[in-house]
């Protein structure tokens, strides 16, 4: 039977149902009732849930509800499983579904294998369908019906955390849009805020909030979880930025309304109970902080590791850290004055061992009076770090003239293999970099080493 334009009433579909499944009696009878779905200009067939389009099927399946109550909600229920696996129906003589034959084994398994063949017999589409999006839509429109007004913003939620590959809960941000149905640009942070405060005033309907409460929806009800859900995503976008979570306290981030305090923000949750008093909250807000930076909460200054970690970024390829003198400014800290103060013994023996560690991984070393046994013992010791870094350097230049020739400026990000006496395995040098950092420290290369540089026709040498 063929419902090619549906505008009776409840009891006009069931009649005609009725009549497509009368039979002799003795007789099994099995009906198929086609519901064609008109589709808008440019309609997205999964956008099922809201669309308008879908109405002469809900006015079937509701007709169908009426006649059968049990069997449209089982349908709701069980879409979710019903598509998991190949099922087989068998029937008995008179037509009825007496059991259903695939994957699993054992009777239980046999029955809920009969049921879902029973439901899935019950309803087809042209084209595949989620079997989440089939559950909805029957829960929806048929079971529970929604208006199509708020049905919008509920597919428009579920678009998008389909096509942002979101599961679990997580907050919308308030000026996100999406395209659903007919509708280009859905307000769906509005849509969302609108849900919370209808909560709040004691207005959300029972049912929505079961809906929005779903796993495939993940709503965030809390207004403190979802400003924590925005101040991270602002912290993970600085620490992409800068390389750090060190902020000087005065620090913002962000444009325009979107703009988050980062400085002091990250002072508070430092502090004392700066995570909340829930025990459990703390402990999971901690692991957020630390899945986006390490040592968001170092126990040393927040300055220090800001100092730290810009430093660490201007290391080369060798390892060799350029020189640096006290005035020269970054986002307005004096490095060169902080890397002197380190320097300093008095500084030194006040840092703690995990600092000091990471300094000397940087080549910093705390300033020592001269002293002539140190240096006659060095000399037996061949060149120092920074010489043989220089040697590496030579070395992967002379490769690159020889095969480009010395014309060819070599670009910045190019690196060189070349091969170490005592070494095992090849190294590499970030030739680019090294040039870039050597002119420089020009003025401190001795006169042997500006020889080196010109002779492969380096002209600032």
């Amino acid at each position: 039977m063929v419902f090619a334009d549906v505008r009776g009433s409840t009891v006009d579909i069931v009649q005609a149902v009725g009549r497509a499944l009368r039979m002799q009696p003795g007789e099994g009878k099995t009906a198929s009732l086609v519901v064609p779905v008109f589709l808008g200009p440019g309609e997205d067939p999964t956008d099922m849930v809201a669309s308008a389009s879908f109405r002469p099927l809900v006015a079937v399946l509701q007709g169908l509800r009426s006649h059968d109550e049990r069997l449209v909600e089982q349908l709701a229920s069980r879409a979710l499983t019903s598509g998991q696996r190949k099922v087989h129906v068998r029937r008995d003589e008179d037509g009825r579904i007496v059991g259903a034959g695939g994957e699993g084994e054992g009777e239980d398994q046999e029955q809920d294998d009969t049921q879902a063949a029973a439901e899935a017999a019950l309803l087809h589409f042209s084209s595949p369908r989620d079997a989440a999006t089939i559950a909805a839509f029957l829960r929806t429109r048929v079971y529970r019906p929604e208006s199509l007004v708020w049905l919008e913003g509920y597919q428009a939620l579920l678009r998008w955390r389909a096509e942002n590959e979101i599961t679990g809960l997580h907050a919308v941000p308030y000026d996100v849009e999406v395209e659903v149905g007919v509708t280009k640009d859905f307000p769906l942070g509005r849509w969302v805020h609108q849900q919370r405060k209808a909560l709040r005033a004691g207005e959300l309907e029972e049912r929505r909030k079961t809906l929005l409460d779903a796993p495939e929806a993940g709503m965030v009800w809390e207004p403190g979880e979802e400003a924590w859900e925005s101040k991270l995503a602002a912290l993970r976008s600085y620490r992409r930025a800068t390389g750090h979570l060190a902020p000087r306290q005065d620090a913002v981030w962000g444009e325009g309304e979107a703009m988050v305090p980062v400085g002091q923000y990250l002072a508070n949750l430092r502090r004392k109970g700066g995570l909340g008093k829930d025990a459990e909250r703390a402990v999971e807000r901690a692991k957020q902080l630390t899945a986006i930076d390490l040592d968001w909460n170092c126990p040393w200054p927040l300055d220090w590791q800001r100092h730290y970690r810009v430093l660490a970024d201007l290391v080369d390829a060798d390892g060799v850290l350029p020189e640096i003198q006290p005035g020269v400014l970054f986002e307005g800290d004096n490095l060169g004055k902080w890397l002197a103060r380190q320097r300093e013994a008095s500084t030194w023996a006040q840092l703690s061992t995990e600092q000091q560690e990471r300094l000397t991984q940087l080549g910093v070393q705390p300033l020592e009076a001269p002293s002539p046994a140190p240096a006659a013992k060095r000399a037996t010791k061949g060149p120092s770090k920074a010489e043989q870094a220089f040697q590496r350097g030579v070395a992967a230049l002379a490769q690159w003239v020889e095969r480009q020739g010395a014309d060819r400026p070599v670009p910045r990000g190019h690196s060189e293999t070349i091969t170490v006496d005592g070494e095992a395995e090849p190294m590499v040098v970030k030739l680019g970099v090294w040039i870039s950092n050597t002119k420089s420290r020009r003025d401190k290369l001795t006169t042997e080493q500006r020889a080196a540089l010109a002779e492969l026709g380096v002209q600032w040498a």
